[in-house]
């Protein structure tokens, strides 16, 4: 039986790999202000960036570099820093 081309070693995934995928056709566009504005009322949402990267169909890397030249947090808003949460007690 020959194996399949699509399938590596050690692949889960099923089936033939996607030849334009959801969140990288509009990868290297520039972006519209009604986009900037679309990714400020996400961010404000506290989407996460996977999401983000869906609903907008760019890469999370894209998405991330122009959050930060806008000035957009993408960290959500309802944690803590890790180094601030306090430690329980161990009895």
């Amino acid at each position: 039986m020959a194996k399949e081309v699509w399938k590596r070693p050690g692949s889960r995934k099923k089936g033939p790999r996607k030849a334009n995928p959801k969140y990288k056709r509009r990868s290297r566009q520039a972006w519209t202000d009604r986009e900037v504005k679309q990714l400020r009322a996400l961010a404000k949402a506290n989407t996460p960036t996977g999401v983000i990267s869906l609903k907008m169909e760019r890469p999370k890397g894209s998405i991330a570099s122009k959050a930060q030249r806008e000035g957009i947090s993408l960290r959500p808003i309802n944690r803590s820093p890790y180094n601030r949460r306090k430690k329980a007690v161990r009895r």
